[in-house]
This record gives structure tokens, C-alpha cells and sequence, in this order.
């Protein structure tokens, strides 16, 4: 089988691609991202392992093809009026963590006896975080509309910018640094220039008028983006600037486009793909050997990152009146490097800036964190639960921006509302429109003030935690209903709806209470628990558009409940 893999690069590559997919799926099995994966196929595909990948200048071909498409979707995303749109916390969190990360970064790789360049672009590296794994991540979670979700996100973009701002500061000295004589930076100097004019032009005149015409063939649409951020990567690389910077400027050259969305989701599946022999390249290319020397340096970069980068976030947002749960939830989303930390450090490399061995390391503490943040991530409230009674001695304020809500707990109550998403924020609403006085409950001060804005009387609050249950007004209230989604509290679904029955029942609470589940199995479970009411939200919303479509009519009122309940979720 070597032999015919050695004969050929259809073989080499179809291997490699087998192998990917195999590697891969072990990973999506164990809950990694596929850098992760990608990483170990190169490892394995390499010298020290099955010896598959032996066509190097082809595999580094594609891998440099799929890096200027990296940075030519990150360019056509940029929006130059962004920055004012993230508001005050993402910024100051964002520029925060690059600030103190690294700063200390550098100063532990000085400690561990790196050269200083190479313990800047260590420390650069460190700054970074997956924007694509935290999305995901956060999204499979249904949280990425949470307060903590939508500040990591805003974060992540600033780390974007800096990201870019990085890459140009990089490729520019890289170019003024490797000019072999004075005529070289002139040369330099001109080309870029030119760049900047021909691109100025096109953006100016021809961008929009020629994607527009494109677009009606979107497959010659595709075939432009691509061949548009090849051909400046190459005249970048030509000029004496790098390929990166080449393709980050084909990228916001279209970044005004009204099809900017649509090139972007078309050519993500391309990048990812490309990208795959990046990541090949770079496990391929890691010397085994010399890994055991880096072993001390990337645990302790490791720790740093997995727990130093989340403390630095906690703090920051503490001292801008967050609670220290938001700040954790939010901090996690920073506990790993990502794919842009081993691009910068391996145009790093390619400069001269920096020895391979750098990268190797990068690509360690690499492994290690994403590996590690990613169960973080998935399972940061039950981690938060255990870590709650030592983070109240590393908070810098008073949780001001979540607690600034007037309580309403003193007023005439018929129902309290447990998570004003979606569905609970429906419900808090149909229940008001019939008369009912509802009290709703949120831990996300943004989803209170809109619907405070609306009318709706809201108090802050954590359906996990007891002490909160026993100030509300349950003598009062006839029901109290629950929509908090799944891992939205400290603990997992089933028992956070279970740990609020019992505390509701412990604080004498005589009414009805009524909970969420999304599989029949678990309302049975829940009905044994105490609850006197299981929504099953899909299904109750497929029962009653059944009934829409066999009468053919609108029904007289919305029901709530199931028709068989004895008593309804009304006055």
C-alpha cells in the first residue's frame, strides 16, 4: 500500500482524505473540534507515523491556497464601522485580555528561556481564540443569545481585528526585514502602494457593478472570489509583502459588496477543506522528537491559557459591574489558542522571525487547550457550581449592570415566569393580555429590560439558586412556570426543574407549578417529581397546528396547556 501511495499524489491525497475522515469522526465522537483531528492526521500521515504525506510541496500548496482564503473570508467580513456596534464591555474585555495575556505571555516565555522574538510571537499567539469553535459551541449549547454569549461573541471579534492589525504589523516588518539591500524597500514600499491604488480603484469603481453581474452565475461567482484572493495573495508575495496580507486585502475589497454574505457562505466548506492540509502540513512537519524538550514550557503556557485567560476575563467584567457567573461563563470562551495563533506563528516561521520549534510549541499548547476547553465549554455551569464559593474572592465589583432592575416582588403576582426566551417571554405575555399579574424571571438583564420596556414587571434572578426562590412572592402566586432551557443553570436540565419543585415545596409554596421538557419520557419523570404541569413545546405546537389544519379555522383563544389539565394556566 506504500508503494502505490509513494507512485502517485491521487493516492497520497485519497489516503489522506480517508484518514481525516476516520480521525475525525473519533474526534466528533469525543466532542473535539477538527483542528484537533486534523492535527493528529498529520502526525499520523507523517514521518514518524504511517509516512503517507511524503508530497510536501503539493500538500504546502494547497495549505498556503487555503490560508489565503482563511484570510480573504476574514478580510470580507471586515466592517470598518464594527468597533462602534460591539458596545463598551466587548471592546474593553476584548482589548482587556489581548492587553494582559500578552503581557504576562511574555514575560512566562522569557521565564522559560525562549529568545525574545520568540516569546513575542508566543505571547501574540496566546492571545487568540477560536471565533468558529466558540460559535459552534455556544450555539449547540443554545447560547449564543445569552448575555455571556453575546459578550464572548463580541470579544471575539475584537480579537479579529487584532488578529488582522497583527498580521499586517507582521508582514510589513517581515518585508522591511528580509529587503537584501536599500533598493529592496523602495520596491517594497511602491508595490504595496500600488496595491493599495489598483484596489482603492476597484472598490471604488468595478466591485460592486462586477460581483452584481456575476452573482446571476453563482458558481462563476465562486470561481472570481477564489481566483481574486489568489491573485492578490500572489502579487503580495511578488511585491516583497506576504501572501496573508494579499489575500486580507482581496477580502475587504469586496468587504462593500452587497453579495459579501453569500461569498462568504459559499466558500466557507472550500476553506475548511483547504485548510485541512494546513493542518496536515503542521502535524506532519512536528518533530516527536523534540516534543518531550517543549513538554515543561507548554504545560505551564497551557495552564496559563486554560486558566489565566478566563481569571483575566472574570476580573475585568467584575470591575465593569458583571457577575462573577457571567464573567465565567463568558471567560471560558477564551480558554484555548485557535487556528489564526498557528497561521501568525507560522508566517512567524516563514519570515525568519522565529524557529520551527516555536511553532511546535504553538501547536502543543494548541492541542492541549482546544482539547480541554472544549469540555470546559460544554460543561461550564456544573463547573461553575463547583467554583462558585472561591470566585467571590477574585471579583473586583458589585454585579451593578445586572442587579440595576427595579424589584417588582411586592406587587399583586398570579403567575412568576421562570426564563423570558422565546417561548417563556410568550407565555409571560398571553398570560398579561388575559389579566393575569406576571412576574418574570431572568438572569439576563438585557432580555429583562425589553421586556421591562414592554410592560412586563421583571426581577434578576437564578431559578438554580434556592435563596433567590424564597424572596418571591409565592403566598400569592397561583403558578409558577419554568422555560429555563437546557444548560442555562448550574446544573443540568432535569435537575435544575427537579431543585426547583423542591425548593419551591420546602419554601411552603402551595400553588402550581408547571416546567418544560421536550421529550415525553422526561415529563413523565418530571410528574413524579412534583410537577403538576409538563409544556412539551414542540409537541404542543404540533398538536395545535393539526388542529389548524384539519378545521381549517383559527381557534377562539391560544391554549397554553393540554386540553386534558384540570385547572388552566389563567386566572
Amino acid at each position: 500500500m506504500a508503494d502505490l501511495i509513494a507512485t502517485s499524489l491521487f493516492y497520497e491525497v485519497a489516503a489522506l482524505l480517508v484518514l481525516a475522515a476516520a480521525v475525525g469522526l473519533l474526534g466528533l465522537l469525543l466532542r473535539q473540534p477538527l483542528i484537533v483531528s486534523f492535527i493528529a492526521v498529520g502526525i499520523l500521515a507523517g514521518p514518524a507515523g504511517l509516512d503517507i504525506a511524503r508530497s510536501s510541496e503539493s500538500i504546502d500548496l494547497l495549505a498556503e491556497l487555503g490560508i489565503a482564503i482563511l484570510l480573504f473570508l476574514v478580510g470580507l467580513k471586515l466592517d470598518l464601522q464594527l468597533v462602534r456596534t460591539l458596545g463598551p464591555v466587548a471592546v474593553a474585555t476584548g482589548l482587556g485580555q489581548v492587553l494582559f495575556t500578552s503581557g504576562i505571555g511574555f514575560g512566562l516565555c522569557l521565564a522559560l528561556g525562549l529568545p525574545p522574538m520568540a516569546s513575542l510571537y508566543v505571547a501574540v499567539a496566546l492571545t487568540f481564540s477560536s471565533t468558529i469553535i466558540i460559535v459552534k459551541l455556544l450555539s449547540d449549547k443554545r447560547e449564543i443569545d445569552s448575555l455571556h454569549g453575546r459578550i464572548a461573541v463580541g470579544f471575539l471579534i475584537v480579537q479579529d481585528l487584532v488578529v488582522i492589525v497583527a498580521m499586517v504589523v507582521t508582514s510589513a516588518a517581515g518585508a522591511g526585514g528580509g529587503a537584501s539591500s536599500d533598493a529592496g524597500v523602495p520596491r517594497i514600499v511602491v508595490g504595496g502602494l500600488a496595491m493599495l491604488a489598483i484596489v482603492g480603484v476597484f472598490v471604488r469603481f468595478l466591485a460592486t457593478p462586477l460581483v452584481e453581474r456575476l452573482a446571476r452565475a453563482p458558481e462563476l461567482l465562486v470561481a472570481f472570489a477564489i481566483g481574486w484572493a489568489a491573485l492578490l495573495a500572489a502579487v503580495g508575495g511578488y511585491v516583497g509583502l506576504s501572501r496573508e496580507l494579499g489575500g486580507l486585502l482581496a477580502g475587504v475589497s469586496l468587504a462593500s459588496t452587497p453579495f459579501r454574505e453569500a461569498i462568504a457562505a459559499r466558500l466557507a466548506t472550500l476553506r475548511d477543506f483547504l485548510l485541512l492540509f494546513f493542518f496536515i502540513a503542521l502535524g506532519a512537519g512536528l518533530e516527536l522528537g523534540t516534543l518531550g524538550e517543549q513538554a515543561l514550557a507548554a504545560v505551564v503556557l497551557s495552564a496559563f491559557v486554560l486558566v489565566g485567560n478566563p481569571l483575566i476575563v472574570i476580573l475585568i467584567m467584575t470591575a465593569m459591574g458583571y457577575t462573577a457567573r457571567t464573567g465565567f461563563l463568558a471567560g471560558l470562551t477564551v480558554a484555548q489558542i485557535s487556528e489564526f495563533s498557528l497561521v501568525f506563528t507560522a508566517l512567524g516561521v516563514s519570515l525568519g522571525h522565529v524557529a520551527s520549534p516555536v511553532l511546535g510549541l504553538v501547536t502543543l499548547v494548541g492541542l492541549v487547550t482546544i482539547a480541554l476547553s472544549t469540555y470546559m465549554i460544554t460543561f461550564s455551569h456544573q463547573i461553575y457550581g463547583w467554583i462558585e464559593p472561591w470566585l467571590e474572592f477574585v471579583t473586583l465589583g458589585s454585579p451593578s449592570r445586572e442587579e440595576g432592575f427595579d424589584s417588582p416582588l411586592g406587587s399583586d403576582v398570579d403567575a412568576i415566569v421562570f426564563g423570558l426566551g422565546r417561548f417563556g417571554g410568550a407565555i409571560a405575555q398571553r398570560l398579561t393580555a388575559r389579566g393575569a399579574h406576571v412576574i418574570g424571571v431572568d438572569f439576563d438583564p438585557v432580555a429583562l429590560q425589553c421586556w421591562r420596556e414592554r410592560g412586563l414587571a421583571v426581577a434578576y434572578g437564578d431559578a438554580s439558586d434556592p435563596e433567590f426562590v424564597a424572596t418571591l412572592p409565592l403566598a400569592r402566586a397561583r403558578w409558577v412556570v419554568s422555560t429555563v432551557p437546557d444548560h442555562a443553570t448550574g446544573v443540568t436540565h432535569e435537575d435544575h426543574r427537579v431543585a426547583l419543585i423542591q425548593a419551591l415545596r420546602g419554601h411552603g409554596y402551595a400553588g402550581r407549578i408547571a416546567v418544560t421538557a421536550h421529550r415525553e419520557e422526561d415529563g413523565e419523570r418530571l410528574r413524579a417529581r412534583g410537577a403538576d404541569l409538563v409544556l412539551l413545546p414542540f409537541h404542543d405546537a404540533a398538536d395545535q397546528a393539526v388542529d389548524l389544519v384539519v378545521t381549517g379555522a383559527r381557534p377562539e383563544r391560544l391554549a397554553v396547556v393540554e386540553p386534558s389539565d384540570q385547572e388552566e394556566l389563567e386566572p
